[in-house]
């Protein structure tokens, strides 16, 4: 079950020019102040698992300042097996290989370098809107099910045929029912599998959650997590025919699994209104864990697992209580980063646990401090 990104090699990403990384296969912390790099070296790590940034940015926005390409390589143990996966993007152009052979679907790769990753801006999940959330169920269970992914890209590209169609009914006060039919009954099919694996992902995930908040808050408080869906009470056939005249009107598809939303919840109230900053951090902290036990058991490979900036807002207590967490055989790699050195040392004196400490500045490695239990 274990997976390891032994070495690292990135050049010309966003503000790193070139680096080559050799990881510890436990625990790496990048410790530098805001704006070193830190967090670049983390996407960069997510990128080869999912050949896309983690942060809303296009690929070229990506490419450091003045140069005309990025390039990412790393290279794994995956389940014994050696893998090298190579990303490099140039001119709009993006070529990812596999052991040096180039995919001819970048979806083929997703699952394979599994990885979860937890930042400052995940904040959104629980003050922003149901995309953010929806966007999380996507990730994860893509991971796991291929099936899943297949189903998501139909049904988006149905429902942007579907929206073209309302709006030719809208211009030309005209429904053409034969084709109106065949859109829905596509549309419905893909929707019913999305819709099952999203229940079935939430079923299976809230007592997990529950788990691990219980763990850092010191069961404190009772959380929650209910899958919102226009299907949970009706088969999206039947309501994409009640509501044609309310489509017309607003020129876009208005039921389906593009609105599902996730209501997080603590003690039955929405915590985006009621629970403090640590409560909604130890929240967001205890989702993502059970998001990598998902993936564990589903793909029976230990995700990698990318810390950036979370003990902020966090008590020392509850910090202790995650690492400590983290650090045992359940988790396979981690990665972190930091801006205070000394406290991460005070957080791992206590552990027997191998770890290494990369000092980052302009977005080079200014000094290594490692501690090997080997």
């Amino acid at each position: 079950m274990q997976l390891v990104l032994e070495n690292l090699h990135i050049t010309n990403f966003k503000n790193i020019s070139d680096l080559d990384l050799t990881l510890n296969k436990k625990i790496n912390c990048f410790v530098g102040l805001n704006g070193a790099g830190k967090t670049n070296i983390l996407d960069a790590i997510f990128y080869l698992s999912f050949t896309k940034s983690y942060f809303p940015t296009s690929d070229l926005q990506n490419i450091r300042h003045e140069q005309d390409f990025f390039m990412l390589k790393g290279i794994y143990q995956r389940l014994g097996v050696r893998e090298e996966i190579l990303i490099n993007f140039q001119k709009d152009q993006k070529n990812v290989k596999r052991n040096g052979k180039r995919y001819k679907r970048l979806s083929h790769h997703i699952g394979l370098i599994p990885a979860i990753i937890i930042t400052p801006d995940d904040i959104k999940l629980i003050t922003g809107t149901g995309e953010e959330r929806r966007r999380l169920m996507d990730m994860i269970i893509s991971q796991a099910d291929i099936k899943y992914m297949t189903a998501l890209t139909s049904y988006r590209r149905i429902l942007q045929q579907r929206n073209k169609l309302i709006k030719t009914f809208a211009r030309e006060h005209y429904v053409d029912q034969e084709s109106l039919e065949l859109w829905d009954e596509q549309l419905s099919e893909a929707a019913g599998y999305i819709h099952q694996r999203r229940s079935a992902f939430i079923q299976e995930l809230v007592p997990i959650i529950q788990h691990y908040y219980n763990i850092i808050s010191g069961n404190k408080e009772q959380i929650n997590i209910k899958y919102r869906s226009h299907l949970n009470s009706a088969d999206l056939r039947l309501l994409l025919k009640e509501n044609i005249s309310k489509d017309i009107a607003l020129e876009y598809t208005y039921a389906g699994i593009h609105r599902d939303d996730l209501s997080l919840l603590i003690n039955d109230q929405p915590i985006r209104k009621f629970g403090s900053q640590g409560q909604q951090k130890s929240f967001l902290i205890a989702l993502k864990f059970a998001q990598h036990d998902f993936i564990r058991e589903h793909l029976r490979v230990k995700p990698l697992l990318l810390l950036d900036d979370i003990f902020d807002k966090l008590d020392p207590e509850r910090v202790e209580k995650l690492v400590g967490m983290v650090s045992r055989d359940v988790f396979g790699q981690i990665f972190i980063t930091h801006t205070n050195e000394q406290r991460l040392k005070q957080i791992f004196h206590n552990l027997e646990v191998d770890y290494k400490i990369f000092h980052v500045s302009n977005g080079s490695i200014a000094q290594i401090l490692e501690n090997s239990l080997a």
